[in-house]
């Protein structure tokens, strides 16, 4: 059988892969949790952001990732979130906010320890995580809301093949079909403290 299709059936087939866990009220809120076969201690846990250029990012695409860290003892929760032109980067950010605040929450009723939750983001899903982190960072330095995760509940964070300096990329982008005001509504106001000033 082609791998694309092993794939296809795993993720609708098996009775590891927990699809659509509800964690927020928008649409797109839910996440895929990808569970190991072994039940005995608790397991390190890997919050995933797909990537998608902003407007086809989707949590299926983790499902191979997924799988595999799973056959590893790993837990996987694969975080979906608003597209372009549904939401802004800020919705996108704020949804995967929720994610991991759901992962932090209540990843230990499924298996997963608390204490070793890594964050994972690939290309826009990178961007978007990282913005998460910073956006919670503000938050806890007592210049924004509150929310109902810490930065610090995370071990770690690794952004593949993120884009982060949208600001000087806008143009690009949007001689490319991705109009301005997906980026510039939530990237100015968020991430103007990384703006170098000459």
């Amino acid at each position: 059988m082609p791998g694309f299709i092993q794939v296809v059936y795993y993720y609708f087939f098996s009775s590891q892969v927990h699809r659509s866990v509800v964690y927020g009220d928008q649409p797109r809120n839910r996440l895929d949790l990808y569970m190991p076969t072994s039940t005995t201690g608790l397991k390190p846990v890997v919050a995933f952001v797909t990537g998608g250029a902003w407007i086809i990012g989707y949590k299926g695409w983790g499902a191979l990732l997924g799988r595999r860290l799973a056959e590893r003892g790993i837990i996987v929760a694969c975080i979906d979130y608003r597209n372009f032109p549904q939401g802004t980067i800020g919705d996108m950010v704020e949804d995967a906010s929720q994610g991991i605040a759901f992962v932090c929450k209540n990843i230990t009723s499924y298996g997963g320890d608390p204490s070793r939750i890594y964050l994972v983001g690939q290309s826009a899903g990178a961007h978007i995580a990282a913005c998460a982190l910073l956006n919670q960072a503000i938050r806890e330095s007592g210049e924004g809301d509150t929310s109902s995760w810490s930065v610090s509940q995370l071990k770690a964070y690794f952004g593949i093949s993120g884009g982060y300096n949208l600001l000087n990329l806008v143009d690009h982008f949007h001689r490319r079909g991705l109009y301005r005001s997906i980026f510039l509504r939530f990237t100015v106001s968020i991430c103007s403290c990384l703006v170098i000033k000459s």
